[in-house]
């Protein structure tokens, strides 16, 4: 079996000497949710996205605007609000900085005049040496993204793009992708293949500096909380053969959701974001192998040593939890335009099981229920309901988190049924089928 290994520097820049990155970092965080860390090429300028913060752009009910924080002798300054020409009420994050310092790679497009943009990519912003020009959109060919996620990373040299999106060929919901720029021309997305995505969320992938590990979040394997950080060897050029992705161990990975993780082998350290000890909202993480760890923090597991890696629970142990074994649901139901909670009711219907419901409020909706096939409907008054699958037969997950954006009942509205499938070349629809096509009836019928 082949172990990964992140290689650091022997010698620490001098601006690490003396106190502990965990304390010059401290100032970034907030009470708000941080996430997608960005680490200029200098290492001089941390970008980073902050969620509903009341300076946004579109204020508290904004999903995220970039903010940047600076390097200040030997410490970091509270991050400052990137401003009018990188921000708009759409989620906006740092997908990658240029080599050279001089391009910001950007998620998403922007409309006219600061507007959110109808189209969906990437976008790059220059430096006009007192800041940032107005991004350019860059336009990829069948690029969809239909998940209120995004995260991803634009290599230095402009020439890979890796993504996580539910698209053309999802295997469950958020898959990974990636494109390639030949000749001035990014290629059309392409899934990685199975054996990194799963039929839950794969989250977030960077790529190591040779581009030939790849780091990523799950929630759909072994873990220790709801999504756990990976990694995995690129075997050949086709993108698509990888080895057995190995979870970076407890070191790293916790109870909480940890995103975004990122290593910057040049500076001696990485940068992650965690929900630890956060309320629920991600901080930003970092590690420095030289530094001795901390009683309870996070940190970054800087290598997969077969001699030092905690083992996760064996088949043995998992086969004596499948009895017993419970699965803890929970997320957020939210409105889809205002992103404002919702009080609906969820429920998990199997075959050969009692129905489990839950009402969600404002803090969400916790549920628990054993490994099986469900059908998770999702009702509210004034808004059109949902269904969607959930298969779990891992038993040795012990929490997933699923959040849901409801549409509001208005005239015009378009919704995607998913789960309505037809025989390939006809007409047929097929019976697993019938389940959506019942809420949409019911849904007709209640609101005529």
């Amino acid at each position: 079996m082949r172990f990964l290994a992140l290689v650091f520097l022997a010698a620490l820049p001098s601006f690490l000497a003396g106190q502990s990155l965990r304390d010059k970092f401290r100032p970034v965080n907030s009470r708000y949710d941080e996430n997608s860390p960005v680490l200029s090429p200098d290492g001089n300028t941390l970008f980073l996205t902050i969620s509903n913060h009341p300076s946004n752009v579109g204020g508290m009910k904004d999903p995220g605007d970039i903010w940047i924080s600076r390097r200040m002798g030997s410490d970091w300054s509270a991050p400052v609000h990137g401003g009018s020409v990188l921000n708009n009420k759409a989620y906006n994050a740092v997908a990658g900085v240029s080599a050279d310092g001089q391009q910001l790679f950007l998620h998403g497009h922007y409309g006219p005049s600061g507007s959110v943009a109808k189209t969906q990519g990437i976008s790059i912003s220059r430096s006009t040496g007192s800041g940032w020009s107005r991004p350019e959109n860059i336009n990829i060919p069948y690029f969809m993204n239909k998940s209120g996620s995004l995260g991803g990373m634009v290599t230095p040299d402009n020439s890979v793009f890796i993504f996580s999106a539910i698209s053309y060929g999802t295997f469950g919901v958020d898959d990974i992708y990636v494109c390639l720029k030949t000749d001035g021309k990014w290629s059309e997305p392409k899934n990685i293949g199975s054996a990194i995505n799963t039929q839950f969320q794969e989250l977030a992938p960077s790529l190591s500096e040779d581009k030939k590990t790849l780091y990523f979040s799950s929630n759909g394997r072994k873990g220790f909380g709801s999504f756990d950080i990976y990694s995995a060897s690129r075997l050949d050029e086709s993108w698509t053969n990888w080895s057995v992705p190995q979870n970076l161990g407890p070191q790293i990975n916790s109870e909480g959701r940890e995103l975004f993780y990122h290593a910057y082998p040049g500076f001696g350290f990485a940068l992650y974001t965690s929900t630890l000890s956060s309320d629920g909202y991600g901080d930003l993480k970092v590690f420095a192998p030289d530094e001795p760890l901390p009683v309870k923090d996070t940190v970054i597991y800087a290598s997969i040593d077969p001699e030092k890696r905690v083992p996760l629970p064996s088949d043995e142990s998992v086969a004596e939890e499948k009895t017993t074994a419970v699965l803890k649901v929970y997320g957020k139901i939210v409105n889809a335009k205002s992103g404002e909670p919702v009080p609906a009711k969820i429920s998990f219907a199997s075959p050969g099981l009692a129905e489990v419901s839950a009402v969600a409020n404002a803090d969400g909706y916790s549920v628990d229920v054993p490994p099986s096939e469900y059908s998770v409907t999702i009702e509210a008054n004034g808004y059109i309901s949902a269904l969607e699958k959930l298969d779990v037969h891992a038993f040795e997950m012990k929490a997933l988190e699923m959040n849901f954006r409801l549409q509001p009942v208005e005239v015009g509205t378009m919704v995607n049924l998913k789960n309505v499938l037809f025989a390939q070349g006809k007409t047929d629809i097929l019976a697993e089928s019938y389940p959506e096509l019942d809420l949409v009836v019911s849904f007709l019928r209640e609101n005529p």
